[in-house]
C-alpha cells in the first residue's frame, strides 16, 4: 500500500508597478535632471570658471533632488508632500470637527459628515430584489457605486492540501473572471479587521439566555470563565467590497432605469452573479450590508469605543421581543466627532492610527497562508488589512506587458553595449515578466493590487509598541512595509474602511 502526499502550491511573481516618467524618474525629476545638465554645461560653453563655482553646486543640488531618497520617496516628492502638509496645517485643513458642529441641510436634517477624501461619499438605499434593503456607497466624483458584503471563510491552515489548493485556484478564477474588456466592475476590496474583544457582548447574551434553574456553582464557574477568557478573545470581521463604474456600464444602467437606481440595480445583479464563484472559493456571504450596517462599520473604524455599544445592540436585536433601536447606526452618525491629520499619525475620536503600505512582497516562493502573521491577535491594538484589486482588461494588459518587455530588452541591449554584466535580480525580473506574458496569452488575467495595513490603539503610549509588533509580523511574512508619511488620512480611508477606495492613477512610463 502506498500513500501519496499532495504538495501545497506556492506563489511568486509580484511585480512593482513602474511609475516613472523616464526610467525611475517622475516628470518633475526628469525636469530637474535636465535643468542640472543645462546649468552644468553653461559655464563650460562660456569658458567661465567663476560661473562654474555657482553653476556646479546648483546642478549638484538639482540632481540630489531628482535622485535622492527621503523616507522611501524621491526627494522632490517628499518636499512636495511636506509643503502640502504644512500648508494644510497653517490653514487648519488637517482638522475636522463634526458632532455638534456638523452642518444641517435646509430641512434641518444632519447629513453624513465624513472627513477628507471621504466627504464626497453618500450612502444610498437600494433594493436587493427580494424585498430587502441594501446600502450602496456612491462616489459622485468618480461616478462609482460600491456594495459591501460581510463574508466568512473556514480558513486555509486547518484544511487538507487538496482543498487548500482548490480554494486558492477558485479565488484566482474569480479574479480572472473580472478581467473583462471594459468591464463594469473596476475594483474589488478584501478587508479584514482583527480587534480585541472585551467580552461584553458575550456576557450580555449569556445573561439573557441563562436558565433561572441553573445550579449556582455552574453559573459562578461560567462567570469566572468569561471574565478570564473573554478579554483575551479576538474578533475578526471580513468584508468584500465590489465597485461598479457607471461610466463603463452606462448602457446597462440605462437599460435598468438610469440614474442611481439603475446603477444600483446593475451592481446588485453583478454581485449576485459572483456568489457562485465565491462559494467555490470557500467564501460564504453572510449578509450584504444595509445602510445602517454600512454606517456602523464606518463608525467602529473611527471610534473603537463604539464597538461594544453596537455589538450589544446587535445581540439584543436578535430577540423576538426586542422593540428598541435597530441594529447598526444612522448614516448621519457614521463619521467621527473630530479628527486630526499629522505627518505620521491620524487621530480620530479617542483613537490613533498609523497606516502602512506593502512596498515589497516576498521574493521567494511562498504558501497561500503567508499573510497570516499580519492578523495575529494583539491585546493592545486592532489591525485592519485591505487588499485592493483593479482588474485590467485583456487589451490593456497586452499593451502594458508588451511595453514592459520592450523596456527590459532595450535595457539588456544597452548593458551589452556598455559591457555591464546582467545581475541575478535582473534575470529574475525578466523571467517573471516572461512568465506573466505567457500566462496572459494562455487566458490568465492581470490585476493591479495594493495592500494596506492599519494599526489602531486607544492609548497613545502603546502606539509605538503596536507599530513595532506589526513590523515584526510583516518581516515574518516576508513583506516590506513603508509608513504612509504625509497621507495618513487618505491611507486610513483605504486601509481601515471597506468602502472601495482605489489605487491612484498610474503615471505613464516611456
Amino acid at each position: 500500500m502506498s500513500l501519496t502526499t499532495t504538495t501545497p502550491d506556492t506563489y511568486r511573481g509580484w511585480q512593482a508597478e513602474k511609475s516613472g516618467f523616464i526610467g525611475n524618474l517622475s516628470g518633475v525629476g526628469f525636469s530637474l535632471m535636465a535643468a542640472a545638465a543645462v546649468i552644468a554645461l553653461i559655464p563650460i560653453y562660456l569658458h567661465s570658471w567663476s560661473g562654474a563655482v555657482v553653476a556646479l553646486p546648483l546642478a549638484a543640488l538639482l540632481l540630489l533632488l531628482a535622485y535622492g531618497r527621503v523616507m522611501g520617496l524621491a526627494a522632490e516628492e517628499w518636499i512636495f508632500l511636506a509643503v502640502r502638509h504644512q500648508i494644510a496645517v497653517a490653514t487648519k485643513r488637517n482638522l475636522f470637527y463634526s458632532g455638534v458642529f456638523a452642518p444641517a441641510d435646509k430641512e434641518g436634517n444632519q447629513p453624513m459628515d465624513l472627513p477628507g477624501v471621504l466627504a464626497r461619499l453618500r450612502i444610498l438605499t437600494a433594493s436587493d430584489g427580494q424585498g430587502g434593503k441594501l446600502g450602496i456607497v456612491h462616489n459622485p466624483i468618480d461616478n462609482t457605486y460600491t456594495l459591501v458584503a460581510r463574508v466568512t471563510f473556514p480558513g486555509l491552515a486547518l484544511i487538507d492540501t487538496d482543498r487548500q489548493n482548490n480554494r486558492v485556484r477558485q479565488w484566482a478564477t474569480f479574479l480572472r473572471s473580472q478581467c473583462k474588456e471594459d468591464g463594469a466592475i473596476v475594483r474589488l476590496q478584501v478587508h479584514q479587521r482583527s480587534l480585541p474583544d472585551d467580552g461584553e457582548a458575550l456576557r450580555s447574551w449569556t445573561s439573557r439566555h441563562i436558565s433561572p434553574d441553573a445550579p449556582p456553582a455552574a453559573v459562578q464557574a461560567l462567570g469566572e470563565l468569561m471574565e478570564s477568557a473573554g478579554p483575551a478573545a479576538t474578533i475578526r470581521e471580513t468584508y468584500l467590497s465590489v465597485t461598479l463604474s457607471s461610466t463603463r456600464a452606462r448602457l446597462a444602467v440605462r437599460g435598468a432605469g438610469g440614474g442611481q437606481i439603475g446603477a444600483a440595480a446593475v451592481l446588485v445583479r453583478e454581485f449576485n452573479a459572483m456568489t457562485g464563484t465565491l462559494s467555490s472559493a470557500g467564501l460564504q456571504v453572510v449578509e450584504v450590508l444595509d445602510p445602517r450596517r454600512v454606517a456602523a462599520v464606518i463608525r467602529t473604524a473611527f471610534d473603537p469605543h463604539s464597538q461594544q455599544m453596537l455589538a450589544a445592540r446587535t445581540s439584543a436585536a436578535g430577540l423576538e421581543s426586542w422593540t428598541g433601536t435597530a441594529p447598526g447606526l444612522d448614516p448621519a452618525l457614521a463619521g467621527p466627532a473630530a479628527a486630526e491629520t499629522t505627518w505620521g499619525l491620524y487621530q480620530h475620536d479617542g483613537a490613533w492610527t498609523v497606516t502602512y503600505q506593502v512596498r515589497g512582497f516576498p521574493q521567494s516562493e511562498v504558501f497561500a497562508t503567508f499573510l497570516q502573521p499580519l492578523l495575529r491577535p494583539r491585546s493592545n491594538a486592532r489591525r485592519s488589512m485591505s487588499l485592493v484589486y483593479e482588474p485590467v482588461g485583456p487589451s490593456k494588459a497586452r499593451r502594458e506587458l508588451s511595453r514592459e518587455r520592450s523596456k527590459r530588452q532595450a535595457a539588456g541591449i544597452l548593458r551589452k553595449k556598455t559591457g555591464r554584466a546582467e545581475s541575478e535580480d535582473e534575470r529574475r525580473e525578466d523571467a517573471i515578466a516572461r512568465d506573466q506574458d505567457i500566462a496572459r496569452a494562455s487566458g490568465q488575467g492581470v490585476v493591479r493590487m495594493v495592500a494596506l495595513i492599519a494599526v489602531t490603539v486607544t492609548n497613545l503610549d502603546e502606539l509605538e509598541t503596536a507599530c513595532a509588533e506589526l513590523q515584526a509580523d510583516a518581516s515574518d511574512a516576508g513583506l516590506e512595509l513603508r509608513r504612509c508619511w504625509g497621507a495618513m488620512d487618505e491611507a486610513f480611508a483605504a486601509a481601515a474602511l471597506p468602502l472601495g477606495m482605489g489605487l491612484p492613477p498610474r503615471r505613464t512610463a516611456l
